[in-house]
C-alpha cells in the first residue's frame, strides 16, 4: 500500500455528504457538508487538490451505502482518485464501544479507520459498465420471477373459493402472468446479448457451462459474484465469501464447539451452490462417489454436501484459470 499524507472520510446519505479531512497526525483540517449530486461533486473534490494535496497523497474512505454511494464512487473512479469503499459492518466493528450516532461523528471516524488500517485497506475501482448493467438487469429478473411466483400461486384459490367467486380476478391474473413472462423473456434476451457483446465474459460463461450442472443462470450468478473472476485470488477465498468454508470454534479447554461456517455470506450464491451440489450428486458419477465416500468416513450428510460444494468451487476456478473446458476424467477411470 502506498503512503498517504491526508485522509478524507465521507458519510454518505441520500441527499448530503458529511466529510472530515485529517492529516497524517490525525489532526482535523476541515469538515463540513455538501450535497450528494454531480454538480456539487465536481466542485467538492478538486478543492482538496488545490488547497491541500495531490490525488496520489489523499486517501478517501466512505461506507458502502448501496445506490447512494454509487455517484461518489463513479466520480472518483472516472477522475483517478484513490478511494476505498468499506462495508458498514467493518466500520461498525472498528469503532469498538461507542455511544450515540450521527453523520458528523461517522464522517470523523471514516478517515480514522483509513489511517489505522492503512496496511490492509484495499483501493477500489468501479466495475465496468457492462457489469453494472448485468447486475441491474439480473436484479430486475429476480423481481420478475418473484412476481410470477406470487401470481401463479393466486390460481390455487380457485379450488377452494369456487369459480363464481374467483372469476373476478381470473382473467386479470392470466393477463398479468402472460405480460410478466413476456417481459422476463425480453430481460433474458437482453442479458444474453450483453454477455455475447463482451468477449471475455462470453468466453468465461462458455467455460463455466462445460461443468455439469451449470447453465445460463448459474454462470451469470458466478460472473456477477466474482466480477468476471477478478474479485477473488483463489477458490478458497470465494468459498469463504459464499459461507461454505468451515472455521474452528474453540477457546482453551472450556469451549470445544463444532466447526462453523461464516454466517456473513452471500446467501444467494450459497443457495445456488447448494442446488448445484444436490444436482451433482445425482447426475455426476465422480461427485456422487466423493459424496458417498465422505459419508462413509462418518460425516453428516450436510457436511458431506458442503464438501461437494467446495469441490465444485475448486472446479469452477480451475476451469477459468486454465482457460480450458471441463473434462469428465471419471469416464477414463476404467
Amino acid at each position: 500500500m502506498k503512503k498517504f499524507e491526508f485522509f478524507l472520510g465521507i458519510d454518505i446519505s441520500k441527499n448530503t455528504l458529511d466529510y472530515c479531512l485529517l492529516d497524517d497526525q490525525c489532526k482535523v483540517l476541515e469538515k463540513g457538508k455538501v450535497n450528494n449530486e454531480p454538480v456539487s461533486l465536481s466542485k467538492f473534490f478538486p478543492k482538496f487538490e488545490n488547497e491541500y494535496c495531490c490525488k496520489t497523497t489523499l486517501l478517501i474512505v466512505f461506507e458502502n451505502t448501496g445506490i447512494y454511494s454509487k455517484p461518489v464512487a463513479r466520480f472518483l473512479n472516472e477522475n483517478k482518485w484513490c478511494y476505498s469503499e468499506v462495508s458498514a459492518l467493518e466500520i461498525k466493528r472498528s469503532k469498538g464501544v461507542s455511544r450515540g450516532k450521527s453523520d458528523r461523528v461517522d464522517a470523523h471516524q471514516m478517515p480514522q479507520y483509513g489511517f489505522r488500517n492503512l496496511d490492509k485497506i484495499m483501493l477500489c475501482t468501479e466495475p465496468e459498465l457492462i457489469h453494472q448493467q448485468l447486475k441491474i438487469l439480473n436484479t430486475e429478473r429476480e423481481k420478475m420471477l418473484s412476481a410470477i411466483g406470487i401470481f401463479s400461486r393466486t390460481g390455487e384459490a380457485e379450488e377452494f373459493l369456487g369459480k363464481e367467486v374467483f372469476k373476478v380476478v381470473k382473467t386479470h391474473n392470466r393477463q398479468t402472468l402472460s405480460a410478466l413472462r413476456k417481459q422476463l423473456k425480453q430481460l433474458d434476451d437482453k442479458i444474453s446479448a450483453l454477455l455475447r457483446s463482451n468477449e471475455d465474459l462470453k468466453k468465461k460463461q462458455e467455460l463455466l457451462k462445460t461443468i455439469p450442472g451449470i447453465a445460463e443462470v448459474g454462470s451469470l450468478y458466478l460472473l456477477l459474484a466474482t466480477k468476471g473472476f477478478t474479485r477473488f485470488k483463489n477458490w478458497r477465498k470465494f468459498a469463504c465469501y459464499c459461507g461454505i468454508a468451515p472455521f474452528e470454534y474453540s477457546s482453551g479447554s472450556s469451549i470445544r464447539g463444532r466447526n462453523r461456517v461464516n454466517p456473513l455470506a452471500d446467501k444467494k450464491m450459497k443457495s445456488l451452490l447448494h442446488l448445484l451440489a444436490l444436482t451433482s450428486i445425482r447426475h455426476d458419477p465422480e461427485l456422487k462417489l466423493y459424496y458417498e465416500r465422505k459419508k462413509e468416513e462418518g460425516k453428516h450428510s450436510l457436511l458431506a454436501l458442503n464438501n461437494v460444494k467446495c469441490k465444485l468451487v475448486s472446479r469452477i476456478f480451475a476451469v477459468i484459470k486454465r482457460e480450458t473446458p471441463y473434462v469428465k476424467t471419471h469416464q477414463f477411470a476404467n
